[in-house]
């Protein structure tokens, strides 16, 4: 009788998005969806330019320094700049499969918020994007919205607008985001006239 080997697909969750900045919302969304679906880590991708988003307010390179400060010690957290890299705007079909060579035989998971549901079928390369990657739907909407994907039923209301509109006016954004992130905006003197 010949021996059987079972050789399970290493798995990789992929979390683009702006990171305009990244808080512990994102952090925490993160880490509840490696741990609920057993993936083996989680690759941050910030965008250039999103196609269905206002340009971002920080720079594509102080969001990765930010992004790369706030998972630093975090042996299953990891960053690719790889839209940063390409000239926008940022098509996540195009990140995919940038993404699939570089983890050859991998089974991804895609992670992305409820607020992007309703868009979902309209993003570009949808059709070949379905069958790339499992989708892992992050509660962001105050009222749940229906869908057949995986998810994460947590929602943690902290939002990088609300951030950016504190810092604007002065206020404290602790316990928001990681204190190496604040340093930075400190430092940076990030988002003082931002109230949008």
């Amino acid at each position: 009788m010949a021996n059987t080997f079972f050789i399970e697909l290493q798995k990789i969750g992929i979390y683009g998005g702006t990171f305009d900045p990244v808080h512990h919302a994102h952090l925490i969304l993160a880490r509840a969806a490696l741990e609920r679906f057993a993936l083996e880590r989680i690759v941050f991708v910030p965008t250039r330019l999103s196609p269905h988003k206002n340009a971002s307010v920080a720079a594509p390179e102080v969001r990765l320094d930010m992004l790369r400060a706030a998972i630093e010690g975090e042996a299953q957290f990891e960053v690719d700049d790889c839209e940063l890299q390409r000239e926008s705007p940022s098509y996540t079909v195009d990140t995919v499969e940038k993404l699939r060579q570089k983890y050859s035989g991998a089974h991804l998971f895609l992670l992305i918020g409820d607020d992007n549901l309703a868009g979902l079928p309209s993003w570009r390369g949808f059709e070949d994007l379905r069958h790339m990657v499992t989708f892992i739907v992050l509660q962001r909407a105050f009222t749940p919205v229906a869908h057949e994907y995986l998810s994460v039923d947590r929602r943690i209301d902290i939002s990088a607008t609300e951030i950016r509109n504190r810092i604007a006016s002065g206020r404290s954004i602790q316990y928001l985001v990681p204190r190496s992130v604040e340093q930075i905006i400190r430092t940076r003197g990030l988002y003082r006239e931002v109230a949008k």
